[in-house]
């Protein structure tokens, strides 16, 4: 999940602008909504919240193409806070580990 959640440019792009307070960011829909065109969403970011700078700094860190292993430590141990069932090192679904990661991540906006 980290990994393809990594190589997602839009989430690259969105955490890199989250890191500045202040900024506004233009969310448009997707090419391929035929149905009926939406105007953009225009978002004021406040300072982003731990598990969010976390998420960030795994993203930019998995994209250093001279870094060797990247442990996610820090970002796991935000992970716990917002959703204790993940401490302990027990066996979890990886879209249980999705779900709780972004569900954290909108309620810090």
């Amino acid at each position: 999940i980290l990994q393809n959640l990594s190589q997602t440019p839009a989430l690259r792009e969105l955490l890199k602008e989250a890191k500045m307070p202040g900024t506004t960011v233009k969310i448009e829909s997707p090419e391929f909504c035929f149905s009926f065109k939406q105007e953009p969403q225009l978002i004021k970011l406040d300072q982003p919240g731990p598990l969010t700078l976390a998420m960030h700094q795994f993203v930019t860190e998995m994209q250093e193409t001279k870094k060797g292993v990247v442990t996610p430590k820090e970002l796991f141990a935000q992970v716990c806070k917002k959703a204790i069932r993940f401490k302990g090192y027990q066996q979890q679904d990886s879209h249980e580990l999705l779900r709780y990661l972004l569900d954290g991540m909108r309620a810090e906006e």
